[in-house]
């Protein structure tokens, strides 16, 4: 995690100790060794709580990198601007409850926040472990440079000037 909190919160979501289920929390992982702008702040929010409401509140905009359960072929990445919990994919594991109700939770107090969802698509068999599986350890790095790329265009005033333009408009992409 960086030292401050700051206008941009990067959230790696999911329970490392389900193998890709935790793709979200090794992607902010390899994103602590990466130069990230000023401003950023990095947290592994692991299965999601009210914890997390203090770091999100404070925040301008959140990205979030969790897995999803869908048909796509696993390595699949979908950018997503969810607006409320009915907007957000299929998960393996509960932790998107008590998340999706605290993003509803700030819409409810009129403080609402902007997200950006990088959805990883990961196969719906998996081994228990703290291991990805080489399919998807193989693309962390790749998950990370998509995520930077958000974290530099959010830092930008201009989106015309950060190549992601038609990204920031669309509901679901894949990347």
């Amino acid at each position: 995690m960086t030292e401050s909190a700051g206008d941009l919160l990067v959230l790696g979501i999911g329970n490392v100790l389900m193998g890709d289920e935790g793709v979200g929390v090794h992607v902010v992982r390899h994103l602590e060794r990466l130069v990230v702008p000023p401003g950023v702040e990095l947290l592994d929010g692991g299965t999601g709580s009210f914890l997390l409401l203090d770091p999100m509140q404070r925040a301008r905009k959140v990205i979030l990198i969790d897995a999803t359960l869908d048909s796509n072929p696993a390595g699949t990445v979908r950018r997503l601007t969810p607006r409320f919990s009915r907007d957000y994919p299929r998960t393996l594991t509960a932790h998107d409850i008590g998340l999706k109700d605290l993003l509803d939770t700030f819409y409810l107090l009129d403080h609402p926040v902007d997200v950006v969802l990088f959805a990883i698509s990961i196969a719906p068999l998996q081994e228990i472990g703290v291991e990805l599986s080489p399919e998807i350890e193989a693309r962390v790095p790749e998950f990370a440079q998509l995520v930077l790329r958000e974290v530099e265009s959010a830092s930008r005033p201009d989106p015309q000037e950060n190549g992601l333009e038609s990204l920031a408009s669309a509901q679901d992409d894949s990347c």
